[in-house]
């Protein structure tokens, strides 16, 4: 029994903040809620970590990009991860990381994911109208795409009281 008392002991945390695991749904209203992330992946063994907004939609992270390096690397390899963290204090935050595949999406009519371009177009549009019109301030992020996220996990800091 003193086993198990030492157990349950060392498994708790200490110190002056708890930090523990986020839940799926908690971990899905965090993407909810927050629209700038950072979208990680690799090419010839470096690294990279770009600054992004996105929407988090029907279980897919939707977002674009410029026609440029990024775009080259990723439909040469299109594993990432992504990272997106609400921080309240130093002492109180929340992060939430995931690891998944990129899909290009083309706006062609003929093309077998012209829906999930369209998806992805209102759900963009749905936080920032302006997406893929005449005022984008971004006229040069034409190409959308989506992640399909095969594992997310969350943590969370609170000050204990």
């Amino acid at each position: 029994m003193t086993r198990d008392l030492e157990r349950t002991a060392a498994s708790e945390p200490t110190g002056p903040n708890a930090v523990h695991a986020l839940t799926h749904a908690e971990t899905e209203a965090v993407l909810a809620r927050q629209h700038a992330g950072r979208l990680a992946f690799t090419f010839h063994d470096r690294p990279s970590i770009s600054l992004m907004w996105y929407v988090y939609a029907d279980g897919w992270i939707y977002a674009r990009m410029a026609n440029d390096g990024a775009r080259s690397v990723l439909q040469h390899n299109q594993w990432v991860a992504f990272e997106v963290d609400e921080v309240v204090s130093l002492l109180e935050w929340r992060s939430v990381t995931g690891h998944g595949s990129v899909q290009f999406l083309d706006n062609d009519q003929t093309s077998p994911d012209w829906k999930a371009f369209n998806n992805a177009l209102a759900a963009l549009r749905a936080f920032a109208p302006w997406v893929r019109t005449r005022d984008d301030p971004f006229p040069d992020r034409t190409q959308l795409y989506r992640i399909y996220v095969d594992e997310m996990t969350g943590r969370e800091a609170r000050p204990r009281h």
